[in-house]
């Protein structure tokens, strides 16, 4: 176990039972998503990922794109 890990378990086993299984539940879900999406991403054949960039770059030719920079302006 990380040293971080360990410090914020510490900090969770000060709270009430209700808000440690509440922490508990977010971290569970997070973990189960985190799997699906990595399944999900294994099981992605060469292909499908040519026709998705194929599908990004027409969307991208056709304007139908926002620069990062505009969605995320970078704070000054």
């Amino acid at each position: 176990m990380t040293e971080l890990l360990q410090q914020a378990i510490a900090q969770i086993q000060k709270l009430p039972p209700d808000q440690q299984d509440a922490i508990a539940a977010r971290f569970l879900a997070e973990l189960q998503d985190e799997q699906k999406w990595e399944a999900s991403l294994a099981a992605t054949t060469d292909d499908e990922w040519e026709q998705m960039a194929a599908m990004v770059r027409q969307e991208i030719a056709a304007g139908e794109t926002v620069p990062l920079d505009e969605v995320f302006p970078t704070q000054k």
